[in-house]
């Protein structure tokens, strides 16, 4: 027999060294930690939410310790066990003798062994249940929907709730039985209980009644689990086209799980009965019943009763769980009392009656007026070039659109319009190489300064054509919008803490504005505000250089007593922070409040546990063109409930966060609000200002567009057929397959007597690119949320965006224009394409197309207006000359640009499909245009625009205008020679 092979040793010193090595991670690991939850504390309490630190914190830790005290004890009781119920005598076998070195090795450190299994599988299992604290909360705070499910009669809050608890603890009591056994086997094997190639007796008393214990256990909890997968049968996708219990998991699936938790029970009784019987064979020959019966009963019988019973006539059998899924669906979606509207059913989209649509379109005085030509999309660069200031300024990617109702300047009337908004952030990415310190970062270029605003249906006219129309801007701050404090110090763009404020009397160091316009001098101040952290004691110092890994903390003299720090100052990162319990909407926009520039955000409560209701993916569905440019994503989470229950705030200058309860029927958000009471304000403390510039979010929006493409169809054999389908279109000025975005337009909805703000999208039918739909959801305070859809008929050909897009990009005036803008110094952009209902007689769209230099500083500007009405286009420099190109002489006079110089009258712009007039000077064979004319005035547009982007490049405001003027001049002699040609070659003899 070969002798035991004794452990290696570790030398004293050796221990020492690496005692040292481990006590020190430990140590900065723990300090880490420490630091960084010190440091959100501080967060918590500067904004006053500590509520939420504390309850997330406290219902972390007690999941924590329980679930790990749970694994850890139990798998360690289970080793203990079977460790103290080992045989005193082991035969004498080769299995014995190979497994006699672990012995030895194991015994003289049983207790560190067990202890370091017990505290290992402790910190893994608390760490796993830790991160369920909000199924917890709702769980332990659950309010009852009002609503019960159709098949089992119980409450929707049991689904939503319980159910999801109730997984998660049969979820741990499987991996702690899973583990406790696995422990056990491994000891009886190591010390002799369990004996796998000894002849004789394979287990002693102890193990088998050990092992029967635990195996009986886990039986039980597999009668427990088809308890509850009776519950999980409303979540099923059995259902080709619908989520939810269906006929064969209700008549077929349902009963067998009834039977098997009963052969579970049965199977686990035998095992129990094994401590006393001591013979396996009963409890495996339960066992082997209860697997052929759930093969049997619980998948071939259901799947006999699908191929055999329901597919041979499924829209008949499902009828009836098709209707329980479309009314969940709807009910999940919120969607439940939409408000559907047959549109234009006695026309046609390409005979349009001229003279009954320029009757309703002079009828409209509240949609035209109103047609917004500036795409908040496009225009960042032209704000920066025209409101930038300095380089340490910038503007999101994305702008905001929002509603102000402010006097008239000619009648003094209040009058209802939507601005392009935005603030003039700090942008720490642009400071310049001498400007990137840590001085210059975090302690002068702290904030930025200014609210910006252009009415989004003009442009300016004249020397600075197709520029927005600032009314509101500079610096300070000026306009038709007051603002009292501009100040910026939470936005989008500011990406480090910043650390302010100074000791009374001291010198102002934070950048605030240039002085008096000057390319040089510079007003500083010290803020003043309620915001940021004090950073005053040596030990926050100390903490926020541990937390940085900055030793400027301890180190400069602009940290004081007097300074604090401001940091998360994303507004949707605030949000997120403050309201954990919250998926909030991807674009924060800013408006201007009680004087005050505060960010305005849209909070959603969601579940993924609503029965019958459809799943989606939250991140997949609320993605569009424009997702990433200016928008943040939302995370990729299963979800299939979703309410916009909390608005919230967060303002500009001293980041104080404010959440209200915009839907305080919502159960889901009432468990929330009984979890953390007092962290949701309700609704009647928003003031008037603040409920008048809310608006229909458009993540939530997105989802529900999705959801009404196939669940507007409310009859059974239909929503089966599927032949009623619509599809979201993509963006069609875009070269991207993404979804079109949603647009906020302020329009007048069939049955309305005025204008509201409402977002709307335009819905194809599927597969094809012809219009079926058009949705808006009104965000007026009155008739908030109200979703109206305008069904057109579906025999008729409306053009869909993608339609109407090519009809624009192949016109035979376009063509020329396009060729024009898009070359080396140029290129042509189009805005975004709106879908506007005039009357009841169709649709009217309208897309804006700007042109922009190709230099590095170029911005663009708005050159022309595009039209359309069913097959007639309308492209001129005005919208209200393109009104006139389609329905006549006198229509465009509601537009609100009406008043511009007008160009001389150009030729009728002829429908893609109608007879193609003679050429109105084709380019030559070299792509140069066709009149000498026109020749010289493409190369005076050349010559304007590189004399623009010169100027752009040098920051010569002088030059930037003057070559802005010559680039007019320029287009309107193409323009006009353009004319000539068509003249010349339409007139006979010509």
């Amino acid at each position: 027999m070969r002798p035991p092979v004794s452990v290696p040793t570790l030398s004293r010193r050796a221990k020492v060294v690496i005692g040292a090595i481990a006590v020190l991670l430990v140590l900065f690991t723990a300090i880490g930690t420490l630091t960084n939850v010190y440091v959100d504390y501080l967060w918590f309490d500067e904004t006053g939410y500590t509520e939420v630190f504390w309850t997330e914190l406290q219902t972390r830790a007690l999941l924590f310790a329980v679930a790990g005290v749970a694994t850890g004890g139990l798998t360690a009781l289970a080793i203990y066990l079977a460790y103290r119920f080992r045989p005193t005598f082991r035969p004498m076998s080769l299995e014995q003798q190979n497994l006699e070195r672990y012995r030895q090795s194991i015994e003289p450190r049983r207790t560190l062994v067990l202890t370091s299994v017990a505290v290992v599988l402790g910190l893994f299992a608390g760490f796993a249940a830790q991160g369920n604290w909000e199924t917890w909360l709702q769980f332990r705070n659950s309010t009852d929907f009002g609503r019960t499910d159709p098949q089992f009669g119980l409450d929707i809050s049991f689904f939503v709730f319980d159910y999801p608890f109730y997984r998660l603890l049969l979820g741990f009591g499987f991996a702690i039985v899973l583990l406790a056994l696995i422990g056990s086997l491994l000891t009886h094997y190591v010390f002799g209980g369990l004996r796998l190639q000894t002849p004789g007796q394979k287990l002693t008393g102890a193990a088998m009644v050990q092992l029967s214990v635990l195996l009986g256990i886990f039986v039980a909890l597999k009668a427990v689990a088809y308890w509850l997968d009776r519950y999980a049968l409303v979540y099923s996708d059995r259902g080709d086209l619908f989520t939810g219990a269906s006929y064969t998991d209700v008549n077929a699936l349902l009963p067998a799980k009834t039977i098997l938790v009963f052969a579970a029970a049965v199977c686990a009784v035998a095992f129990f009965a094994n401590i006393v019987v001591r013979n396996f064979r009963l409890p495996a020959a339960a066992l082997v019943l209860l697997l052929l019966s759930s093969l049997v009963i619980g998948v071939a019988y259901p799947a006999i009763v699908q191929q055999f019973v329901v597919r041979p006539s499924a829209d008949q059998r499902e009828a009836a769980y098709i209707e329980r899924a479309i009314a969940s669906t709807l009910a999940a979606y919120n969607l439940s009392d939409v408000n559907y509207v047959d549109y234009a059913e006695d026309t046609t989209g390409e005979q349009v009656d001229p003279q009954a649509a320029l009757t309703a379109l002079r009828a409209d005085t509240e949609t035209i007026p109103n047609a917004r030509l500036l795409d908040p999309n496009v225009l960042s660069d032209t704000y920066t070039a025209r409101q930038q200031i300095r380089n340490v300024y910038g503007f999101p990617e994305k702008l905001d659109i929002d509603r102000y109702t402010l006097p008239d300047p000619e009648t003094g009337e209040l009058v209802t319009r939507d601005y392009v908004v935005a603030v003039r952030e700090l942008d720490s990415s642009s400071l310049s190489e001498n400007q990137d310190t840590w001085i210059n970062r975090h302690t002068v270029y702290t904030h930025g300064n200014g609210f910006v605003a252009a009415p989004g249906n003009e442009v300016v006219a004249g020397q600075e054509g197709g520029e927005p129309n600032f009314t509101t801007g500079d610096l300070p701050t000026v306009g038709n919008i007051p603002v009292d404090q501009a100040r910026i110090y939470y936005g989008e763009l500011i990406d480090n803490y910043s650390v302010v404020g100074a000791p009374e009397g001291a010198e102002p160091r934070e950048f605030d504005q240039p002085e008096d316009g000057s390319d040089e001098g510079q007003i500083n101040n010290t803020y003043d505000g309620e915001g940021g952290v004090s950073v005053g004691s040596f030990f926050r110092q100390l903490t926020f250089a541990i937390h940085y890994r900055e030793r400027n903390f301890l180190l400069s003299s602009a940290v004081n007593d007097a300074s604090k720090v401001l940091y998360v100052r994303d507004p949707l990162d605030r949000v997120e922070k403050a309201a954990p319990f919250l998926e909030v909407d991807g674009d924060p926009y800013p408006s201007v409040i009680d004087g005050r520039v505060t960010w305005i955000l849209d909070g959603y409560t969601t579940s993924d546990s609503y029965p019958y209701a459809e799943q989606m993916e939250l991140g997949e569905v609320a993605q569009d063109s424009l997702t990433g440019a200016g928008t943040t994503a939302l995370p990729n989470e299963t979800f299939n409930y979703i309410r916009n229950s909390v608005k919230a705030t967060v303002d500009a200058y001293d980041g104080t966060v404010r959440l209200y309860a915009w839907n305080d029927s919502d159960p889901v958000l009432q468990t929330f609000m009984k979890a953390f009471p007092g962290v949701v304000q309700p609704r009647s403390e928003m003031s008037d200002e603040l409920i008048s510039h809310v608006r229909y979010p458009e993540d939530l929006f997105k989802v529900q567009r999705e959801i009404l493409t196939r669940y507007h169809v409310t009859d059974p054999a239909n929503f089966y057929a599927q032949n009623d389908r619509w599809e979201i279109p993509d963006d069609p000025t875009r070269d991207t397959d993404e979804a079109q975005p949603p647009y906020y337009i302020l329009a007048q909805r069939p049955g309305d007597d005025e204008a509201t703000f409402q977002l709307t999208s335009a819905l194809n039918a599927f597969n094809r690119e012809n219009l079926s739909a058009f949705i808006s959801a009104s965000s007026a305070p009155e008739n908030y949320g109200e979703i109206q859809v305008l069904v057109l008929p579906g025999n008729t050909p409306y053009r869909g965006p993608q339609q109407v897009q090519q009809s624009f990009i192949t016109n035979d005036l376009v063509r020329p224009d396009l060729t024009l803008f898009n070359s080396r110094e140029s290129e042509a952009v189009f805005g975004n394409l709106l879908t506007l209902p005039i009357g009841g007689d169709g649709l009217l769209y309208v897309e804006p197309l700007y042109v922009r230099g190709t230099g590095e500083n170029s911005f663009p500007l708005l050159q022309k207006v595009l039209v359309n009405f069913g097959d007639r286009v309308g492209y001129a420099d005005t919208f209200a000359e393109a009104l006139d190109q389609v329905f006549g002489p006198g229509a465009g006079e509601a537009a609100i640009d009406n008043d511009r110089p007008l160009e001389p009258e150009p030729a009728p712009i002829p429908a893609p499909d109608a007879p193609a007039p003679v050429p109105p000077g084709p380019p030559a064979g070299d792509g140069t245009p066709a009149t000498p004319e026109m020749q010289q005035a493409v190369v005076a547009i050349n010559d304007a625009l590189q004399a623009l982007e010169d100027a752009q490049r040098s920051g010569d405001f002088a030059g930037q205008g003057q070559a802005l003027a010559d680039l007019q001049t320029a287009v309107d002699a193409y323009q006009a020679a353009q004319d000539q040609a068509t003249q010349a070659a339409v007139t006979p003899g010509g």
